[in-house]
């Protein structure tokens, strides 16, 4: 009798600076309007320029990047409309999701986003926050998880580079990663207590925060819109 084994998923050069490059223009270390060299990039990463070529082209289907052919390729600005649409396709996927954990009894497999929201708490007393903005990913991906339905996360992620980039320059914001916090306690609480009600209203309030503060974020860094 032979066992069904799965298949290792190799990952390609161009997937892997795809990835690397999208997380450093979602943590804002490439600001918008940025020029980036295709050449400078394949020399830091040690590869030719064909896989970066590649990423950059994937980057710019992700609306991360304005390729200008035989000129220069920049880091787009912030699309607040593209933003709010993400933020509609978010806000109803992960209040489903809730209800889900809820009605299918699913709520008792929460054990990942416990632990996730545990070292989130430890990683902001830490002052640690490109790691409590890396757990703070993986507590709702922990959801949509738990839900069985991981793949809707992946969809979620690959559309918001522009409202991850506008969370974080809402981050530091005082008390900002406190609330945060607090709403993924109270997510999980209603969510344990069978309470749809109470889930989708703190699931609704958590997520659209940071668009409610928009035009403060506009006012401050208006070069990046």
């Amino acid at each position: 009798m032979f066992r069904t084994i799965k298949k290792i998923r190799k990952i390609s050069a161009s997937q892997q600076i795809h990835a690397a490059l999208r997380e450093r223009i979602i943590a804002l270390e490439f600001i918008p309007g940025q020029n980036l060299s295709r050449a400078e990039i394949a020399e830091d990463y040690g590869v030719s320029q064909t896989p970066v070529r590649d990423a950059m082209l994937r980057l710019e289907e992700d609306g991360l990047l304005h390729i200008y052919p035989q000129s220069k390729t920049e880091v787009s600005k912030i699309d607040v409309a593209h933003a709010r649409k993400t933020q509609f396709l978010r806000l109803s996927l992960e209040i489903e999701v809730a209800r889900r954990l809820i009605t299918s009894g699913s709520g008792d497999n929460l054990k990942l986003a416990e632990h996730s929201l545990l070292q989130q708490k430890q990683a902001f007393e830490a002052d640690e926050m490109d790691n409590f903005v890396a757990l703070d990913r993986a507590f709702h991906r922990a959801l949509f998880e738990a839900a069985e339905v991981p793949d809707l996360w992946d969809l979620v992620t690959d559309r918001s580079g522009h409202i991850d980039r506008l969370r974080q320059l809402n981050l530091p914001d005082p008390g900002k990663a406190a609330e945060i916090i607090a709403y993924h306690q109270r997510i999980l609480d209603a969510i344990k207590a069978g309470d749809a009600e109470t889930a989708e209203s703190e699931v609704r309030g958590h997520l659209t925060g940071t668009l409610s503060n928009v035009d403060n974020i506009m006012q401050r860094h208006p070069e990046f819109f």
